[in-house]
């Protein structure tokens, strides 16, 4: 019966510690960059935070639910607009208001292709319908729940409405163009 030899364990060939030492180095070399560069990022200033003006600090916006707060001085003459009290309390970085459409919906004042120079709108349907058509979108039928976003400058109109139609909108800025298009 031959017998297994016992074998001593083989040392390591000159090229398996050559790579050990080659890894070894790169792995030395990410760890000093990686601190060099949480180093830089410590005594760094944030670039962002120079250049951006520091806007008056916002205050607290409280609006409650009173039937004389609809008023028909806002963008269309066919709304009734109950303002929540944002542009003040921001200073003019948003807006908010509760918007009563009044019905019926007559077409030829109402379907008007238009867009506004905004940074952000937000459409929400608190009660009834709207019908709407936004460019690259088509016609959409809003109901109550339903909520949109309209890009700046997005062509857009209301087609139609129910009677009892409530929009919750929020704009960026409070301040804007509206401009109307010929159709």
């Amino acid at each position: 019966m031959a017998r297994k030899a016992n074998k001593k364990p083989k040392s390591r060939s000159a090229a398996q510690t050559a790579v050990k030492k080659r890894s070894g180095a790169k792995s030395a070399a990410r760890s000093s960059a990686r601190k060099a560069v949480r180093a830089k990022a410590r005594t760094t200033p944030a670039k962002s935070s120079a250049k951006k003006p520091a806007r008056p600090k916002q205050r607290i916006a409280i609006s409650h639910h009173r039937e004389e707060d609809f008023r028909a001085d806002g963008l269309r003459a066919y709304a009734k607009y109950r303002d929540l009290g944002i542009a003040d309390a921001t200073h003019g970085l948003a807006q908010a208001h509760v918007i009563r459409l009044q019905g019926p919906c007559n077409p030829a004042e109402v379907s008007k292709l238009h867009f506004h120079d905004v940074d952000f709108q937000m459409v929400y349907v608190l009660k009834g319908w709207v019908k709407t058509y936004m460019d690259g979108q088509g016609e959409t039928m809003m109901r109550e729940g339903s909520a949109w976003t309209q890009p700046p400058k997005i062509k857009h109109m209301i087609l139609d409405y129910s009677d009892d139609v409530e929009l919750l909108e929020v704009i960026l800025p409070a301040e804007f163009r509206t401009v109307e298009l010929k159709a």
